[in-house]
């Protein structure tokens, strides 16, 4: 990629809020997940931890815990066919810049192979409580680990809106 390529995929990503049932490719999910894997993180420490989740039953079950601490039932994850939780390791004084970066390539990435994404909120309430830290037993996770964000990724059901206008004083140079 040029260096035009790299930011119109920057100015051109947006959030997706509403997803077709259509599976993700394995090779599409592998390259956004190595995507992440390549984000910088303090010190080298790699302190975060990528958990892809296409299982439905799973899916569904995260669906639950996010949408009980908004207080609803609706769809946090909008229908998407995958979550990617991203956590990482509180203890480590950088883990929450480290899991943003994550989240981030992950999302420039996604939109890179024409998949949508979205990043999500409330991993962190979900995996501080008891069900969540059973999961993070259940999967093989220490349970130092600390919910940051999570992204959907799948195909969009429509158009996403344009962008809005960048805010005056946004930059501001010294």
């Amino acid at each position: 990629m040029t260096d035009e390529q790299i930011l119109q995929n920057i100015k051109t990503r947006r959030s997706v809020r509403a997803y077709s049932s259509d599976p993700v490719p394995e090779e599409l999910l592998d390259k956004v997940l190595e995507a992440g894997t390549w984000a910088p993180t303090g010190m080298g420490r790699q302190s975060p931890v990528i958990i892809a989740v296409k299982d439905k039953v799973t899916r569904d079950k995260l669906m639950k815990m996010n949408a009980a601490v908004m207080g609803t039932d609706s769809d946090p994850y909008y229908g998407a066919p995958v979550i990617v939780l991203v956590l990482a390791d509180k203890n480590t004084s950088t883990h929450i810049q480290d899991a943003s970066c994550v989240l981030q390539n992950m999302m420039l990435a996604a939109h890179a192979v024409g998949l949508a994404s979205v990043w999500v909120n409330r991993e962190k309430e979900m995996f501080a409580s008891p069900e969540g830290k059973a999961l993070l037993a259940a999967w093989g996770l220490d349970e130092n680990l600390e919910g940051v964000g999570s992204i959907v990724l799948g195909y969009a059901a429509a158009p996403p809106a344009p962008a809005k206008p960048r805010k005056q004083g946004y930059i501001v140079k010294i």
